[in-house]
């Protein structure tokens, strides 16, 4: 189970999801929160159910390489349905809001771009709607979501937040360039 704590100003456990976690609830005073740069977090709801939740993650689809299957968005976004559906979601009631996929560090401009493509189309094909979020750009965000009603909120953290920035430099990623690989740090 991802971090949480009881949030003394408004009495709602938060929950914080981070890289390649998710968490799904029909509890209506469990707030799931996150950081994002060129992550990007799901948040799907059965708004009849009341039953929802958030992913983060990483990148698109798996590289190969040995990190944990829910880093890549392929997995993550059919963990999250499939885990809504289990609490008694109905697939074509599900609705969804999407957030992250920015362009924060200039030399991998390109993730987060990737990221708000496949999730956006990810959701196309499994007919679930969009209702709202904040995909792309250039800052990092901090998103606050309530899947029982549905409630979702942003800030844009000012410039780049050190700690997003360092968490996505640390992550060693290869990205297909047409001639050469270029290996991000």
């Amino acid at each position: 189970m991802p971090r949480s704590f009881r949030n003394p100003a408004d009495g709602n456990l938060h929950i914080q999801i981070t890289q390649g976690e998710l968490h799904v609830t029909n509890d209506p005073d469990h707030v799931l929160t996150t950081i994002l740069g060129s992550c990007v977090a799901a948040c799907i709801r059965d708004p009849i159910a009341n039953i929802g939740g958030m992913n983060h993650f990483l990148l698109p689809k798996a590289d190969g390489s040995d990190r944990s299957a829910t880093d890549y968005g392929v997995n993550a976004m059919e963990l999250l349905i499939n885990g809504i559906l289990k609490l008694g979601g109905e697939r074509e009631r599900l609705e969804a809001k999407l957030f992250g996929g920015a362009n924060v560090v200039a030399v991998s401009s390109a993730i987060g771009s990737h990221n708000a493509a496949f999730a956006e189309q990810f959701l196309a094909d499994e007919g679930i709607r969009i209702v709202g979020g904040d995909l792309r750009g250039t800052y990092a965000r901090k998103v606050q979501f309530w899947p029982v009603s549905g409630r979702a909120k942003q800030i844009l953290l000012s410039g780049i937040d050190r700690a997003v920035f360092e968490e996505e430099s640390r992550v060693a990623v290869r990205v297909p360039v047409r001639a050469r690989d270029v290996e991000l740090f």
